[in-house]
């Protein structure tokens, strides 16, 4: 059975719970820091197949950064999918992913939905 993948932000206080969650239950999971290391547009193509979502589903909406840079701007999904890449502060955490699934793990409790 494969571990859990989490795509965790460092800085996210909703990330670090999850990743605390992981940890305190003894969950083998890894860990991929996606601010430092951003996904590839296929990647989170992939990602969001997995997670069953647009990419404009995934754009975290009430950050700065949006209201300053995006909201209100009419956006293919593609074009959202390219600004997740350029800025991968915009996308919605923590995800965990297990065998071909990924969920947003809000709360971190939401991560026993992976382990059925």
């Amino acid at each position: 059975m494969a571990d859990i993948i989490l795509y965790h932000n460092e800085m996210c206080n909703k990330s670090k719970a999850a990743l605390q969650f992981l940890e305190e239950w003894d969950i083998k999971h890894t860990v991929r820091l996606f601010i430092h290391k951003p996904f590839t547009a296929a990647e989170l193509k992939a990602l969001l197949k997995k997670l069953n979502m647009k990419a404009s589903d995934l754009i975290r909406k009430n950050t700065p950064l949006f209201l300053e840079q995006f909201d209100g701007v009419g956006k293919t999904e593609d074009e959202w999918l390219q600004v997740m890449v350029e800025q991968p502060m915009l996308i919605e955490r923590p995800i965990a992913e297990k065998d071909g699934k990924a969920i947003i793990v809000r709360p971190p409790e939401k991560i026993f939905d992976l382990m059925d």
